[in-house]
């Protein structure tokens, strides 16, 4: 797929792309079920996988030349960056939503002032000359919902949730500029999956996985029932997994990829399942004897997240601002839905990269972002991979 263009590619499903055999073999339900993408999602972002993740291809079995953290991501990356900050001066506001950004007059991209809101009454910041504006546009977890272990999780996009509404007020603003917020946030069936998080004092679970599977948990890789309607895949990490976490207590987690679709156990769609059920189906499809044990002794909280893969849908060059617009003085977009060229969305870096890429050129700085890595270019990793992809 190297050899197209990308824009020959803009509005193509991946399905478009590949013949329905494709999307049974090993390689696919690894790739989906790693990277959570489904074959509607968009051709554009699965070609910048390939192209970006070659080089793991021999290793992606067992996950081995993933880098994993020593807790979850929060106390792993934003705890300490966090203080970090703070210790350096910045204020961090809370409970606060920015609604708006005043631009000026002109062909120049320039804020002069914020428009936002706290504790019901609404304010304007006028900017000064050195002040710089980086807005996270869109969220991939807006408006998720938690159930519990005796309920079900109840999905509400009617929150009009602030990183969205500021896009959208903004895009209005200045049309084929600063993107399409509606390619990404208006096709909730086709951008929502169900997760949940398993947490128990009873290390059945984990030894009779640990056993089942081979490996130590943290040290395997992702396991997935590619038989179960609701495409489930269930992940043991390395314990503790949360700082915090007491030494007597076990977390796990998992997620399904077709939460509309019946589950082949408990005969109900994932997102309409309390956490005991989903815990229910996934031992059903394991075969344990101790699955009324394990179930007596395990809270479950399922969560619906309806924009989570929102950033791999189907889309055409223009639809992600870019990071710096064209014009800009002082505003730029980071995150996920800001577009960085041959990068892949869905990942720490890519929102790194965006901020980097941001303060870099708004402050005419000389020390760019590193380049993207590209394996591709280099003989001995398109020879592992195609060794690899003829074992598949």
């Amino acid at each position: 797929m190297r050899e197209h263009p990308e824009r020959l590619l803009d509005g193509k499903r991946i399905t478009d792309c590949f013949s329905e055999g494709f999307f049974h073999t090993d390689f696919w339900w690894m790739w989906c079920t790693t990277f959570a993408f489904e074959p509607w999602h968009s051709a554009i972002e699965f070609r910048r996988y390939l192209n970006r993740f070659i080089h793991l291809f021999k290793t992606f079995d067992s996950m081995s030349g993933i880098y994993r953290t020593r807790f979850n991501q929060y106390d792993s990356i934003v705890r300490p960056l966090s203080k970090w900050l703070t210790e350096q001066g910045v204020t961090v506001q809370l409970g606060t939503r920015v609604t708006d950004l005043r631009l000026a007059e002109g062909d120049a991209l320039t804020v002069e002032a914020l428009t936002w809101t706290r504790d019901g009454r609404s304010e304007e910041t006028v900017l000064g000359p050195d002040d710089l504006v980086l807005v996270t546009n869109g969220s991939m977890t807006a408006d998720s919902t938690l159930g519990s272990t005796d309920t079900a999780p109840v999905l509400d996009t009617s929150g009009d949730a602030g990183s969205w509404q500021l896009w959208e007020t903004l895009a209005a603003k200045r049309p084929g500029l600063l993107g399409d917020p509606s390619v990404f946030n208006s096709s909730i069936t086709d951008s929502t999956w169900a997760s949940f998080t398993v947490t128990t004092k009873d290390p059945t679970f984990f030894e009779l996985m640990e056993k089942f599977s081979g490996s130590e948990a943290g040290k395997g890789g992702l396991i997935t029932f590619k038989d179960s309607n609701w495409l489930l895949t269930i992940v043991l990490n390395h314990q503790p997994h949360f700082r915090d976490q007491p030494e007597d207590t076990f977390v796990w987690w998992g997620y399904g990829l077709f939460p509309d679709r019946e589950g082949d156990f408990v005969r109900k769609p994932m997102r309409q399942c309390t956490g005991r059920e989903i815990l229910d189906e996934v031992l059903h499809h394991l075969r344990f004897e101790e699955g009324p044990q394990i179930l007596d002794h395990s809270i479950v909280i399922p969560a619906l997240m309806p924009y989570i893969t929102s950033q791999f849908l189907v889309r055409r060059a223009g639809d992600r601002p870019q990071v710096v617009p064209e014009g800009s003085t002082n505003l730029a977009f980071i995150g996920q839905y800001a577009e960085v060229p041959d990068d892949v969305v869905f990942t720490v870096e890519y929102s790194v990269r965006t901020a980097w890429t941001a303060v870099a050129r708004l402050l005419g700085l000389d020390r760019q972002p590193p380049p993207v890595y590209k394996g591709g270019h280099d003989p001995k990793v398109l020879v592992e991979a195609l060794r690899t992809m003829h074992r598949r």
